[in-house]
This record gives structure tokens, C-alpha cells and sequence, in this order.
């Protein structure tokens, strides 16, 4: 280093006021991060407008146009120019800065973007005629009349100029276009009854559309419902439960994907706040915990959740973005989170994913060998009578009459007296219930002696008898812990574990909810604690790591799981060495008891690392795999 301290002149620094340009460039830095930023906060406006109709244009990534079209109700000429100063805002007043309504409140985000770009808008309130107003790198120009019939046309053009540096640091087009789009269908999705269009109109200018969702109709549940369909997907809406829970002012909303459908990253999470889309560690912490019991570290959950509560409970001006919150409870928020989740799945039952059943029948997809056209498929052509079927089996070789009894099963023909088999045959089981009358069906066989065949009434169910199985104990495991407690061991001499004074406090907090898993600590003096009892169930632990891992989650968020996740850790393994094991035999009662209990048994869907126990195969998409539709 040249100087022992840089930061310090010879010269004694002059404090000097920086002039507009200067401080609404410093703003923008702060608010305007890349393109998707700028739509993010003129789309914001747009719907605190009351716009019904969002369209949204741009190009090259934002980087040189993006144009927000609303149908809004618009800004009355003499109120152009003073939307354009910084802090000048009609959604607040100013008197309370905690009871605020709207997306935006503190009005720097068309200042900002007028700074570092070019920025135009036009813009015609019910009443007055259509006008417009430039400002150019900070320069504002004459409001002079424009021809619009209504609503606010916002065009902003080479975003950055005014700050060559920062245009350094933006990325490829593609990537920031995804940025763009990401934004618009997050808030797409907190605005259902909001039609949202978005446009690429690099190049020649035609434009394509990128997104496109329509206004959805009926009741929230039912509009949001066709909301997540559109954005996120068919496979994500059939897959979703629904999420209706309230606890002290705090309303949960949304849908969660069951834990079959779960994802490599959290690519998949979407959070608002009072319609605000976030980024919080407090939430998406609640959502993990909610889940951690159903899927493996790796494998994250689906959701699109909404927290409304007052706008005193939570305070949305923590982040120059808005995209972080914070409340004024966190525990309540992330209590009402998990244990909403935690109810829905329950409900669930030992209901599994669809795509489950898709990706195996695309598994078994025969190789394309053009389309065949059977005999029994013939326009004019009829099936052949059982008679003539018979007699054909006859003729064909000894031993294929037997196959008779197949058609007279489906056709409900007479079965014809065949000579019993030589052979051993397999457990009976047509004596069993209708298969329409349970869910997962009635037993029909069993295959390689680890897979359970059983037919629905509209289709078939593949099990996996050892992962239903050693679900089934786990739950009953945990039902029994639940119930008794878990079981402490003192250690002989307690273990001294050396923390930081915040550390400590923080743990200390969490004394009785830690004891009510088996783990005992206390104050020893200082900021040291004292563990004197582990869960029996671990056997030798070592305290002092058990203690640091639980501070390593506290870290993360409100609470800690990591000792409850080490006990039930265990659970598993014990649930998997007493579960039915691969290669096991099984009588037909025992297959039917099995699939009766999966489905009286929540969350019997998924075993214990969140892999499906089941394959359903609807009659269909049978028949689709032999051509018959």
C-alpha cells in the first residue's frame, strides 16, 4: 500500500451539498439494478394505477426500450412534471410510513430511471386531454399534449447511458431478457385478475410474445388456481394443494406442491407479502422446515404462498428494492407457515405426484414404427364371437383354450371348464372387494416379490412394497414419540461448550423447546453452557457438535430443526430394517392390508426421502401405449 491510510488526505475534506442529477443517479444505483428492475418498478405503478391490462415491451434485454403499457388511471398533465421530483408520490401522505397499501410509496422510481436513461411518458386522465413529458439523463423537458385515449404509455430508452459504468456490468441479453420475464410472472401471479402481456421487440420490431395471461375469473382460489396454471404450469396446478389459514392477523393463502413433485433447487418457491413479491430467509426457512421430514437435503418444494396481514405487522421499507420484509412477529409467520403446510400435506393423504405416472409411461414408450392397422380395427370390422374365439384357440396349439377365460372376464362370457394347471398357482385374489371401492385398488399379483400389482377402477397401482412399507412404520414411530416424549439420557459429566455471549442468549431462548427433544442444557456462568442430557435414541453423542450445528440453523433462521431431523433421522432407520424387505413373498391378505393402511396413513405417498411409493397408470394411458385410442 502507498499510504498507511488511504482514506485520510493531506487537505482537509470540503463537505459540499451534491447537486439533483448527482443525487437521483446515486438513487438510481440503489433502486435500478439491471432492466428488470426498471419493470419491475413501472409495472408496480401500473397496477397501483388500477390497471386491468399490462403490457409490457422490450428490447435487446431491456437494454436499448422497454415500453409499459397500462390502462390505469392515468396522471393529469400539471402532475407530470412533479412525478418526475424525487419523493413525490400520491399512494402516502406521509403521516404514517407503516400503513402503506400500494407497491410503491416513495417516489424515486421514474426520477431514478429519468437520470440514467431516457425516459418518456405519456400518460391521459379521465377528464383531462393526453400529454407528454421528457426527461433525458436527468433533463426534463416541456409537458406538451400527446393523442392517447386512456392510461399511461411509459417508454424508457439505453437504460445506463448516463452511467457507462454501470452498462459494464449488466449481462447477456438472453439472461437479462429471463431476469425481465421472472419479474413479470411473479407479479402476474399476486395479480390474477390483472391481464399481463409481455414482448420481445428486438430486431425488426414486429415483436413475439413471450408471456401471455389472460384475466382469470371466479373467486381468489379459483383465479389464482388458473394464474399458477398459466405461469408455472398444468403439471404444478394438478400436483397442489390448496393453503387457507389464519392465526392472529396473519392470513396464509396459495398453493404447495405435494413432496413427490419436488425440484434440484428452489427455482420453484414464490412468496408474497401483502401482494408484494419477496426474497425472505424467515419464509423460505418455514417452507423448508415444513418440509424437511418428506424430502431429501438435495430435493426442495414447490409454492407459491401469500402472507396478508395489516400493514403495521410488517414493515416493507427494509430493503431500497422492497424485496426483503420484516415482521413484527416472526415467530407467529413462520409458526402459521409450517403448521398450515404441515395440515395440508396430512390432508393429502397418500395422494402422489402425476408427473409420477408420466414419466413412467414415457419410460415405456415403444420405439415409432409407423402406424399399424389391425384387422379388429377395420372400419365394417366386428370382433369374433366367443364361439369362434374358442374354437380358434383350439385349433392353434394345446394349452391356448385356457386364454378363453381372458375374454370371458372382460366380455362377461361364461368361464369354459379348463383342466387345473399342474403347476402351483398363485394366491387367489378375485374373492376380494370391488376394485372401485378403495382408492389404491384390490391386490391382483405380485411381481419380482418387491412390487404389488393392483387394479383400480379406472386403471392400475404399482407399489413398492418396502417403501410403503417403512413409510408406514416411520409415521407409526413418530406417532408413538409424539405421544410418550422423547426419552433423555444424562450424561455422567455434563459437557461444557465455550459459546459467544449472543450465542448463548440465543440458545438459552430455546431451552424448553430443546428439552422437549432430550436435549437438556443450562447456564454455566459467563457465556458458557452446560449440556447435561442427550436423546437417548442418538446413543453417544457429541455434544459440542450437536450444539454448534444447532446455532449453524439458528443462524439461518428463527428456530432449529437439526435435532429433531437427527432423532427422526434415526426413526427412519429403525423404520427401515423393521419394514417389509425386497424379495419378500406375500399373501394376497397381506398385500390388501398393506394398501389399505397407506391409504388410511398421511403422507404414505412418498417414502422417507421423498421418492414416490406408488406408480398409477390410468386405463387410458394403458390403452394409448398398445394404440388403441
Amino acid at each position: 500500500m502507498a499510504s498507511t491510510n488511504p482514506n485520510i488526505s493531506e487537505t482537509r475534506p470540503v463537505i459540499r451539498q451534491l447537486d439533483d442529477s448527482a443525487i437521483n443517479r446515486i438513487a438510481a444505483g440503489e433502486v435500478v439494478e439491471r432492466p428488470a428492475s426498471a419493470v419491475k418498478e413501472l409495472v408496480e405503478n401500473a397496477i397501483d394505477a388500477g390497471a386491468r391490462r399490462i403490457t409490457v415491451e422490450y428490447a435487446d434485454g431491456g437494454k436499448t426500450m422497454i415500453r409499459v403499457t397500462d390502462d390505469g388511471c392515468g396522471i393529469a398533465p400539471d402532475d407530470l412534471s412533479l412525478a418526475l421530483s424525487r419523493h413525490a408520490t400520491s399512494k402516502i401522505d406521509g403521516s404514517d410510513l407503516l400503513d402503506i397499501h400500494t407497491f410503491g410509496f416513495r417516489g424515486e422510481a421514474l426520477p431514478s430511471l429519468g437520470a440514467v436513461g431516457r425516459l418518456t411518458i405519456t400518460s391521459r386522465a379521465s377528464g383531462h386531454e393526453g400529454a407528454e413529458i421528457t426527461v433525458d439523463g436527468g433533463r426534463m423537458g416541456e409537458v406538451r399534449p400527446a393523442a392517447l385515449n386512456s392510461g399511461t404509455i411509459v417508454t424508457l430508452r439505453d437504460l445506463f447511458f448516463a452511467t457507462p459504468a454501470r452498462l459494464k456490468f449488466l449481462r447477456t441479453d438472453r439472461a437479462e431478457a429471463q431476469a425481465i420475464g421472472d419479474v413479470i410472472k411473479r407479479l402476474a401471479m399476486a395479480e390474477p385478475f390483472v391481464r399481463f402481456v409481455l414482448r420481445d421487440v428486438s430486431g425488426d420490431g414486429k415483436g413475439r410474445d413471450v408471456f401471455r395471461a389472460e384475466a382469470e375469473q371466479g373467486d381468489l382460489f379459483e383465479a389464482l388456481h388458473g394464474r399458477l396454471a398459466q405461469v408455472l404450469g398444468r403439471e404444478f396446478a394438478e400436483n397442489a394443494m390448496p393453503i387457507d389459514a389464519m392465526r392472529e392477523g396473519l392470513h396464509l393463502t396459495g398453493f404447495a406442491a405435494l413432496p413427490t413433485y419436488s425440484r434440484g433447487s428452489a427455482v420453484a418457491q414464490y412468496l408474497f407479502v401483502n401482494g408484494r413479491p419477496v426474497r425472505d430467509k424467515l419464509l423460505t426457512g418455514a417452507l423448508r422446515g415444513a418440509y424437511f421430514d418428506f424430502l431429501s437435503r438435495d430435493r426442495h418444494p414447490a409454492a407459491a404462498l401469500f402472507v396478508e396481514c395489516p400493514p403495521t405487522l410488517v414493515d416493507v421499507n427494509v430493503h431500497p428494492a422492497k424485496s426483503e420484509v420484516r415482521f413484527r412477529d416472526p415467530g407467529l409467520a413462520r409458526g402459521l407457515i409450517v403448521s398450515a403446510l404441515r395440515h395440508a400435506l396430512a390432508e393429502a393423504g397418500h395422494r402422489a405426484s402425476t408427473t409420477v405416472a408420466q414419466a413412467t409411461l414415457g419410460a415405456m414408450q415403444p420405439e415409432q414404427q409407423g402406424a399399424r392397422v389391425y384387422q379388429m380395427d377395420r372400419a365394417g370390422m366386428e370382433r369374433p364371437s366367443p364361439a369362434a374365439r374358442e374354437a380358434a384357440y383350439q385349433a392353434q396349439a394345446p394349452g391356448f383354450a385356457e386364454t378363453a377365460g381372458v375374454w370371458g372376464r372382460v366380455e362377461g362370457t361364461p368361464l369354459p371348464e379348463t383342466p387345473a394347471p399342474s403347476h402351483a398357482a398363485a394366491p387367489e385374489v378375485e374373492e376380494a372387494a370391488p376394485a372401485s371401492d378403495y382408492p389404491l385398488g384390490t391386490a391382483r399379483g405380485q411381481v419380482h416379490e418387491n412390487y404389488i400389482i393392483a387394479q383400480t377402477a379406472n386403471g392400475m397401482v404399482i407399489v413398492d412394497q418396502h417403501a410403503a412399507h417403512e413409510r408406514l412404520v416411520y409415521e407409526k414411530l413418530k406417532r408413538q414419540m409424539s405421544e410418550n416424549g422423547v426419552a433423555a439420557q444424562a450424561l455422567l459429566i455434563p459437557e461444557i461448550v465455550e459459546l459467544s455471549a449472543n450465542d448463548c442468549a440465543r440458545l438459552l431462548d430455546l431451552a424448553d423447546e430443546l428439552a422437549k427433544l432430550g436435549l437438556g442444557i443450562e447456564a454455566f456462568g459467563g457465556s458458557a453452557i452446560a449440556v447435561r442430557e442427550t436423546p437417548a435414541i442418538l446413543g453417544t453423542v457429541n455434544a459440542r457438535a450437536l450444539i454448534l450445528d444447532v446455532l449453524d440453523e439458528l443462524a439461518e433462521g428463527e428456530s432449529s430443526n437439526i435435532v429433531q431431523a437427527k432423532i427422526e433421522a434415526i426413526l427412519s432407520r429403525v423404520a427401515c430394517h423393521g419394514s417389509i424387505r425386497s424379495g419378500r413373498w406375500m399373501r394376497a391378505e397381506e398385500m390388501n392390508a398393506l394398501l389399505r393402511e397407506m391409504e388410511a396413513t398421511p403422507h404414505s405417498g412418498q417414502c422417507n426421502h421423498g421418492r414416490p411409493t406408488y406408480v398409477e397408470l390410468k386405463l387410458a394411458d394403458i390403452e394409448r401405449l398398445f394404440g388403441r385410442t
